[in-house]
């Protein structure tokens, strides 16, 4: 089974200035002369971990990670303004001539996934090739499953501490109903929120439940951007049609692709992977049988560097 490669440090850092309030953070490391690539963290609002760049052959890749808007070390923290997915986007285009290439492989999983499909539907011609895994494309479906009913059939437990924030009257619609309380002015009410939200998908990303994922995922900081921004962006459904991301997915047929997904991810169910692998059928896809949502998992790390590898020369 592959596993991470070693540790490393970037050699060359630095923000973004968008223009319009936001100062995205970006890191460059690897071989300065090798294969460009970039790294799009999930959530949105999870930022990026020293992990992530080791799923790159250190010798062979170029690759740069960054921070999206409003989490991780850019800045402002948690902030929702000028923060939507086409925002995003065009900071990717802006990386891309920071990192001086024509083209790159672009890499995203879970939330990453999403971006890398509509960065890729938007641009097709800046990429090289696409590897995705733990398919989600922002869906109503999809955002109902996880945060109003569906998952919470397989994990009643842990979906009591999510409810619990929310009063019985308001629980038609638990994501209005977190918006309130994560864009409200009550401080404590926000931050029990934010870590209600944030544990809720720390706990369940796993096959088997994760007490360090918990933990660190109801960390105050990281709960506040984490919520915030993901209920902003499931509010808004993406600033997209439902279903575009598969709608357009005709548009990657030029690009050597890999699609990975876990047979039991619980957070973006198999069914989307195998509808965006009917609509790009030319990209490799591959079932993880022994796996969830998470990109450490090992079944998913082994398929992930695995496609990497496979693109490195």
């Amino acid at each position: 089974m592959r596993t991470l490669y070693p540790a490393i440090e970037p050699y060359r850092t630095g923000y973004l200035d968008t223009g319009d309030g936001h100062q995205v953070y970006w890191e460059i490391s690897g071989n300065p002369d090798g294969k460009p690539a970039v790294f799009l963290h999930g959530g949105p609002g999870a930022g990026c971990s020293p992990a992530h760049r080791r799923l790159f052959d250190p010798k062979k890749y170029r690759v740069l990670l960054f921070d999206q808007r409003g989490c991780g070390r850019s800045k402002p923290h948690a902030s929702l303004e000028n923060n939507t997915t086409w925002d995003l986007v065009k900071d990717i285009e802006s990386l891309r001539q920071i990192m001086g290439v024509e083209k790159w492989l672009v890499f995203g999983g879970s939330w990453g996934a999403t971006l890398a499909l509509s960065y890729s539907e938007t641009h097709p011609t800046r990429v090289s090739e696409l590897i995705v895994r733990g398919i989600f494309t922002l869906k109503k479906r999809e955002i109902d499953w996880y945060y109003q009913e569906g998952a919470s059939n397989l994990f009643p437990d842990l979906w009591e501490s999510f409810l619990a924030p929310i009063p019985l009257p308001e629980r038609g619609d638990l994501v209005a109903a977190y918006r309130k309380r994560l864009t409200g002015s009550d401080p404590k009410a926000q931050i029990e929120a934010a870590r209600a939200w944030s544990i809720w998908e720390g706990s369940t990303i796993k096959l088997l439940p994760s007490k360090q994922n918990s933990t660190s995922y109801g960390q105050d900081q990281f709960a506040l951007a984490f919520a915030r921004i993901e209920n902003h962006y499931f509010t808004h459904g993406g600033w997209m049609d439902d279903g575009q991301l598969i709608r357009d997915a005709g548009k990657l047929k030029d690009i050597p692709g890999v699609i990975i997904q876990g047979r039991y991810d619980v957070c973006t169910p198999a069914i989307t992977a195998w509808e965006l692998h009917k609509a790009w059928p030319e990209a490799e896809f591959i079932i993880v049988d022994d796996a969830g949502h998470a990109f450490d998992e090992p079944g998913i790390m082994h398929q992930l560097i695995s496609a990497t590898d496979k693109f490195a020369g």
